[in-house]
C-alpha cells in the first residue's frame, strides 16, 4: 500500500471521528441543551460545585469548548461570577479527558448496537426527543467505529521509513512537538479527537510513550485556544473566562512540560501501556490543574478582564455597534419578488432582538441590573420602529401587482411583525413590571417555583426559535411541531398552577408572597407562546393542515 493511500484512510478515519464527536454534541444540544444550561446556570452560584457541573456538562456535551463558551457568555452576562465561571470550565477539562477514557476501553460491541439503535429511532419517529437519542446513539457508533479504523488505517505506518525520522526529530525537540500537537487540536476543533487520535498511534506503538505525553501536553493548550478563537468575535465580557481558562490551561502546560524534561518521571506508574500512559497523563494533569485552580482562579479571571480589555477604544466600538442598516430598500418595490426578499430580512433581524429580550428578561428575574432594564427599554423600541418601517413598506408593495402567493406571502409578513411587536409590548409592560415588583419588595421565588417558571420559560424560548425557522424555512413539519409544543405548554401550565396552588395550601411563605408574580408570568409566558405559534398557521393552511383553528390529527 503506498504513503498516500495509507494516510488517506488515516485521514478518512479521523475525518469520521470529527463528525462523529459533532454528531453526538449536536443531539445533545438539541434534545438537553436548554435544560442543561438552565441547570448549569443555577449550579455555578456555588464555585465549589462549579467544577463538578462543568465536568458533567463536557461529558454529556463531549465538548469542554462548547462549556467554555456557555459559561463564558453567562460570566459576561453577569449570571454567574468569574472565578465560579473559571472553574466549571477547568471542571470542563476535566470532565473531558474522562471523555477520553472512557473511550479508550474496548467498546466495539457497541458500534453494532448504538448504530442499529439509533438508526431506528431517527427513522421511525416523529419525536424530536427520540429523534436526538437517535443521532446521538448514531454518533457515539461511529465515534468508537472510527477509532478501531483509526488504528487499522495507521498499522501500515509501522513500516514507514520517513516516521520514524519524524518520530525521532520531535522526541529530541519537545517544544516542536508540543507546538504542532496544539495546531493539530486547534485545527481539529476537539482536543477529544486530538488526544484519542495520539493515544490510538501510541497503543500501535508508532508514538513513544514519552513523546506522546508531550502531545497530550500541547492538545490541552490547543482546546484552550479553541474556545479563545471562537469566542472572539463576542462581547467583551464574555472572552474572559475563555482567556482566563487558556492562561491556566497554556501555564500548566508549560510548567508539566519543564518539569516533564527536567525529571523525566517513570511513565510505568500511569500504567502497563503506551496508550494507558497517554490518557492518564491527561487525566493526572487536568486534575492537577483543578487543584491549583481552585486558589488561583480569581487571581487569574482577573488578569484574563485586564488582558481583553487591552487596546479597546470603547467609544468607537460602541458607535460601531449600534449602528443598523436597513434591509427595507426603497428601490427594489418595483420588482415585489425583490422586495418581499427584503422584508423578510428585516422581519428576521426582528426575531433576533425579541430572541435577545426574552432570554434577557429571564436574566432579569434572577438579577435585575439597571443597565441592562435600559437596555431591554431600548430594544423594545427598536422593534416599534422596525415593526412601524416593515408596515409602511410592505404597504408599498401591495400597491403593486401581486400574485396569488406573493399576497400571502406579503400579509404573513404582516401578521408575523405584528405579533413579534406585541411580544416585545408583553416582555417590557408586563414581565418588566413583575421584574420591578421583586425587586422593590425583595422577593425570593421557593426553589420549586424558579424550577417551574424556568423549564416553562425555556420551553418558550425552544419554540420562539422554531417559529423564527418556520418564518424563513416555511417547512411544514417544524409548523406542525410549533402547533403540536403548544398544546403540551398548555399541559405543562395547568401542572405549573396546580403545583403552585397546593404550596399555597400547605402556607410555603415564599410561594404565598410571591404567588401573583409567578402565576403572572407564567400567563405572560403563555400568551407569547400563542403568538409565536399563530405564525405556523400560514404555512399549515397552505398545506391543508389544519381544520378550522385546529391542528389535523396526522
Amino acid at each position: 500500500m503506498t504513503g498516500s493511500v495509507v494516510l488517506l484512510n488515516l485521514a478518512g478515519a479521523v475525518a469520521l471521528l470529527l463528525f462523529a464527536t459533532r454528531m453526538v454534541r449536536t443531539g445533545v444540544e438539541r434534545a438537553y441543551g436548554d435544560v442543561l444550561r438552565h441547570r448549569l446556570r443555577n449550579i455555578l452560584r456555588n464555585p465549589f460545585l462549579a467544577v463538578g457541573a462543568g465536568a458533567a456538562l463536557a461529558i454529556s456535551l463531549q465538548s469542554a469548548t462548547a462549556v467554555a463558551l456557555i459559561v463564558g457568555a453567562f460570566a459576561g452576562a453577569g449570571i454567574v461570577g468569574g472565578t465560579a465561571g473559571l472553574l466549571a470550565v477547568l471542571g470542563a477539562d476535566l470532565g473531558s479527558s474522562l471523555v477520553v477514557k472512557l473511550l479508550s476501553f474496548d467498546l466495539s460491541i457497541l458500534v453494532p448496537l448504538c448504530l442499529v439503535t439509533g438508526t431506528v429511532l431517527f427513522m421511525s419517529t416523529a419525536r424530536r426527543d427520540l429523534l436526538q437519542l437517535g443521532r446521538i446513539l448514531i454518533g457515539v457508533g461511529l465515534l468508537i467505529l472510527s477509532l478501531r479504523l483509526i488504528g487499522e488505517a495507521s498499522e501500515p505506518l509501522r513500516e514507514s521509513r520517513i516516521l520514524p525520522v519524524v518520530i525521532n526529530y520531535l522526541s529530541g525537540d519537545f517544544v516542536t512537538a508540543c507546538l504542532i500537537a496544539a495546531v493539530m487540536t486547534w485545527l481539529f476543533h476537539s482536543s477529544v479527537a486530538a488526544i484519542l487520535l495520539f493515544t490510538a498511534l501510541a497503543a500501535r506503538g508508532l508514538v513513544p510513550p514519552q513523546l506522546g505525553v508531550v502531545l497530550v501536553l500541547g492538545a490541552n493548550i490547543g482546546g484552550g485556544i479553541i474556545a479563545v478563537m471562537l469566542s472572539r468575535a463576542a462581547p467583551r465580557p464574555a472572552r474572559i473566562v475563555p482567556v482566563g481558562n487558556l492562561i491556566m490551561r497554556g501555564a500548566g502546560a508549560l510548567a508539566a512540560l519543564t518539569l516533564f524534561v527536567v525529571h523525566a518521571p517513570p511513565l510505568g506508574l500511569l500504567g502497563d501501556t503506551p496508550a494507558e500512559q497517554l490518557v492518564h497523563a491527561h487525566i493526572v494533569f487536568n486534575v492537577a490543574l483543578v487543584v491549583l485552580g481552585m486558589p488561583l482562579a480569581g487571581i487569574v479571571y482577573r488578569l484574563a478582564e485586564k488582558i481583553v480589555g487591552m487596546g479597546e477604544k470603547p467609544a468607537a466600538g460602541a458607535a460601531l455597534a449600534a449602528a443598523e442598516i436597513s434591509a427595507l430598500d426603497e428601490a427594489a418595490l418595483a420588482t415585489p419578488s425583490q422586495a418581499l426578499a427584503n422584508a423578510t430580512r428585516e422581519v428576521v433581524r426582528v426575531c433576533e432582538t425579541v430572541e435577545i429580550m426574552l432570554q434577557t428578561i429571564i436574566d432579569l428575574y434572577i438579577k435585575a441590573d439597571r443597565e441592562k432594564i435600559d437596555a431591554l427599554a431600548a430594544l423594545d423600541d427598536r422593534v416599534d420602529r422596525k415593526h412601524a418601517a416593515i408596515k409602511l413598506y410592505l404597504a408599498k408593495v401591495t400597491s403593486k401587482q401581486l400574485t396569488e402567493q406573493e399576497a400571502l406571502r406579503c400579509q404573513e409578513l404582516i401578521g408575523a411583525c405584528v405579533k413579534l411587536e406585541q411580544v416585545g409590548d408583553i416582555i417590557v409592560r408586563n414581565m418588566l413590571v413583575h421584574v420591578q415588583k421583586k425587586v422593590d419588595r425583595g422577593l425570593e421565588f421557593t426553589e420549586q417555583g424558579w424550577r417551574e417558571l424556568s423549564a416553562f420559560h425555556q420551553s418558550v424560548m425552544t419554540n420562539a426559535r422554531l417559529a423564527f425557522n418556520v418564518l424563513v424555512s416555511r417547512d411544514a413539519d417544524t409548523a406542525r411541531q410549533l402547533v403540536e409544543e403548544k398544546d403540551r405548554l398548555r399541559d405543562l401550565e395547568k401542572k405549573s398552577s396546580q403545583s403552585h396552588f397546593a404550596r399555597l395550601r400547605e402556607g410555603t411563605p415564599k410561594s404565598v408572597e410571591t404567588s401573583s408574580i409567578h402565576l403572572d408570568t407564567i400567563r405572560d409566558l403563555k400568551q407569547i407562546n400563542s403568538l409565536l405559534a399563530s405564525m405556523a398557521y400560514p404555512v399549515l393552511e397552505e398545506q391543508g393542515l389544519l381544520r378550522g383553528s385546529r391542528l389535523k390529527a396526522g
